[in-house]
């Protein structure tokens, strides 16, 4: 993973790279969660958000997937209850 200013970029299993902009960093259940924008999605008027969770240890900081189907439609289901709207239009 690469970092520069809020522009992080990640390369799956496949070695597919994506970059992704970290749009917010919320707390939900005493946990820390990422919303990253993928990049090419930036001109889509719905764009689709890439959750994970968020860890701090130390100066360090990673991503994490979401791997419990439960905790993750939480997540989401809190995610769709805030109102980015205005934030993604501006």
């Amino acid at each position: 993973m690469e970092e520069e200013q809020n522009i992080v970029e990640f390369t799956d299993e496949d070695g597919i790279s994506t970059k992704c902009e970290v749009y917010d960093v919320l707390e939900f259940e005493g946990k820390s969660y990422a919303l990253l924008l993928p990049l090419d999605d930036t001109d889509d008027d719905d764009p689709e958000f890439i959750v994970l969770e968020y860890i701090e240890e130390g100066d360090d900081c990673y991503f994490q997937s979401i791997d419990d189907e439960e905790e993750f439609d939480r997540v989401c289901e809190y995610i769709q209850s805030i109102d980015y709207d205005d934030e993604i239009e501006e």
